[in-house]
Formats: C-alpha cells, sequence, structure tokens
C-alpha cells in the first residue's frame, strides 16, 4: 500500500511517504522542509543550513524515533 500525506504550516512543509511492499531505499521517508521565515523580530525560530530552505529527510524507523521522544518530553503536566 502506498501513502503520501503533506501538512504546512507558516514555517514548515512536512511530508510523509510510505510503501508497504516496497525495500528500496527512499521508498519510505519522513521529510521537514524549511520555508523563509523573518526572524528580525527575536522570534521564531533559527535553520543554519548551506542552502535556504533547509530539508531534513529520516526513514520511517526515525521518525519514530524522535516521535517517541518528543511525546516524552513535550508531554503536557496533568491537572
Amino acid at each position: 500500500m502506498t501513502l503520501s500525506k503533506s501538512k504546512n504550516t507558516k514555517r514548515f512543509h512536512f511530508g510523509l511517504n510510505r510503501d508497504s511492499k516496497s525495500h528500496r531505499a527512499g521508498a519510505n521517508t519522513v521529510t521537514i522542509l524549511s520555508k523563509d521565515y523573518d526572524t528580525t523580530a527575536g522570534r521564531g525560530y533559527s535553520f543554519q543550513a548551506n542552502e535556504v530552505p533547509g530539508t531534513v529527510t529520516m526513514t520511517v524507523k526515525e521518525a519514530k524515533a524522535l516521535q517517541g521522544f518528543l511525546n516524552k518530553y513535550l508531554e503536557t503536566e496533568k491537572s
């Protein structure tokens, strides 16, 4: 089964490509693409890359590790 999803925010484009039947390199990836963003007001983020926009591409396995890390440490406090 092939799946391709994306989400855009003001600062980033997130992409997911999955192919459950394919074992070729690049078939199962998560991509985060930074968008040009004005940081002159001292707000926002800083993205250090040789090219703008910068891109981070990782395997789905790596993305799941990142997800676990974020879920663990960005967990909201329960009241």
